[in-house]
């Protein structure tokens, strides 16, 4: 399997993908062409664990790898989650299920990706023949830099760096990364917000003079966000999961397609689950949730993708991005894979805030995605009422896929499709707010919130976060965004 930039120009092996991250030009890496799961293989993974289900899934875009080597990662990597179960579903109505993706070290959905990638891309520089020590850049909105931090820390030949909004992230988030152990990590705020984070790692990665610098101390760059394939490719195969878990469970029949509602802010999770479906698993329609930064639920309504407006801190903090980069991958699907005009769409975006695709493209992505939005009322309603009904409690994140879910069942009542809800992170990250949202009480401390919300709901508290209370905090630097790059020579040359 071959891959190719959404920009052009560039032709790589899968190892080579995952190490570089991003092309030369700025693309992202996609598969030269969309490998098949035949019926009878997603038959067969009926019996499998999730481990193996996640093996068969990855081999088929990364076949230089030996299969049993990457079974045996798959398996240690998911030991890690709670009774190794990565991704378990939950039926909380006739027809809606919740999938849980936050049971592995770090409590959110970034875990089912980060736990291998070390894996993957310690073996993709062993195919590659690399020698040099990797350093790894990670822009966070939140979760992901938790989830690489614990992923990489202390791995051999590898460093790591995490960026995130100064006040872009929830208290825990932050706790989470300010504490972090491990010799080879390093963590640092940054005045502003996701985007302009993530616009600052992306120059780095694209600046010549940088990586010259960096070739003078024997480091490369790689990357741990899911511009990097090597984080999307492992969170294609939860969706292959769900769908084995349905039928095996005898609540859909073998073909029936269904529907899954995502929570979604650069767009990565949910392109995970439009390439399992087209791989082949029966998905009818991906529901597109956003919270009041909205821009991914009017381009999918307008076909127009604008930056150009205001940008909301929300109790959502995860989906608070502007510049939604998975976003490349699918406008690159609509035009036809013409990497041309993908290119220049991208420059007119970093020019102009803004680009539209054509009439033919817009429908070609409405066949299968619809996106809606919750702002800070509604999500708390649709928390609120879940709780009630059934009494299931459900992070911010997950609330807004919710509200969009409720919003489609309102407006096609007879529509019988299974719809599969896609639950990001654990309630107790966002303690106050997920209080709020079940209780109307509001108290100002998370670990208060943590106890009264283990009181409200008698919902199992994760060690790890209680664990926050008395970790020493390690990391408090916060700098500007255009000062990024100084920082990542101060960490290596440390």
């Amino acid at each position: 399997m071959k891959f190719i930039s959404t920009r052009g120009g560039e032709k790589v092996t899968g190892s080579r993908a995952i190490v570089k991250g991003l092309s030369e030009n700025g693309g992202l890496y996609v598969p030269e062409k969309f490998p098949a799961v035949s019926r009878e293989e997603l038959e067969a993974m009926l019996e499998l664990s999730y481990a193996e289900r996640a093996a068969k899934v990855i081999i088929k875009f990364l076949d230089e790898f030996d299969e049993k080597e990457l079974l045996s990662a798959c398996e240690e990597a998911y030991s890690r989650f709670e009774r190794n179960d990565p991704a378990p579903l939950v039926k909380i109505d006739d027809g809606v299920f919740m999938l849980e993706l936050w049971h592995g070290p770090t409590c959110a959905f970034k875990d089912m990706a980060l736990t291998l990638l070390p894996y993957l891309l310690r073996k993709s520089c062993d195919l590659c023949g690399i020698k040099e020590e990797i350093l790894i850049l990670v822009a966070t909105s939140g979760d992901t830099g938790k989830a690489a931090l614990e992923g990489f820390k202390d791995a051999d030949g590898v460093k790591i760096c995490v960026f995130y909004p100064s006040d872009g992230v929830s208290k825990m988030q932050k706790l989470q990364m300010a504490t972090q152990d491990g010799k080879n990590v390093n963590v640092v705020a940054v005045k502003g917000n996701f985007d302009d984070c993530q616009t600052a790692v992306k120059e780095i990665f694209s600046n010549e003079t940088y990586a010259a610098q960096l070739k003078e101390k024997n480091v490369i760059l790689s990357s741990a966000n899911s511009i990097n394939f090597g984080r999307l490719v492992p969170q294609i195969a939860y969706y292959f999961s769900a769908y084995a878990d349905l039928v095996s469970s005898n609540q859909i029949e073998m073909g029936e397609e269904i529907d899954f509602a995502v929570p979604t802010g650069n767009f990565g999770n949910v392109l995970a689950a439009y390439y399992a479906k087209r791989m082949g698993l029966p998905i009818r329609r991906l529901h597109c949730a956003s919270n009041e930064n909205k821009v991914i639920a009017d381009f999918l309504l307008s076909g127009v993708y604008d930056m150009n407006r205001e940008f909301y801190k929300t109790t959502a903090p995860s989906m608070d991005i502007l510049l939604s980069s998975n976003l490349e991958r699918l406008v690159f699907e609509a035009s036809g894979r013409n990497a041309k005009l993908t290119a220049q769409r991208m420059a007119q975006l970093k020019d102009t805030g803004k680009y539209a695709i054509d009439p033919q493209e817009l429908a070609f992505i409405q066949e299968t995605f619809d996106g809606g939005y919750a702002d800070e009322e509604t999500s708390v309603e649709a928390m609120y009422g879940v709780f009630e009904d059934v009494g299931y409690t459900m992070d911010t994140h997950t609330g807004c896929a919710v509200k969009v879910a409720l919003d489609w069942f309102d407006k096609h009542k007879k529509d019988e499709t299974k719809t599969v809800i896609v639950s990001t992170a654990n309630p107790y990250k966002f303690p106050q707010d997920v209080l709020y949202a079940v209780t109307g009480n509001d108290v100002k401390d998370s670990f208060k919130g943590i106890k009264r919300l283990h009181a409200a709901t008698a919902m199992a508290i994760p060690k790890c976060l209680l664990e926050l209370r008395d970790k020493p905090v390690r990391f408090s630097k916060t700098v500007d965004s255009k000062k990024l790059f100084d920082e990542v020579l101060e960490f290596i040359s440390g």
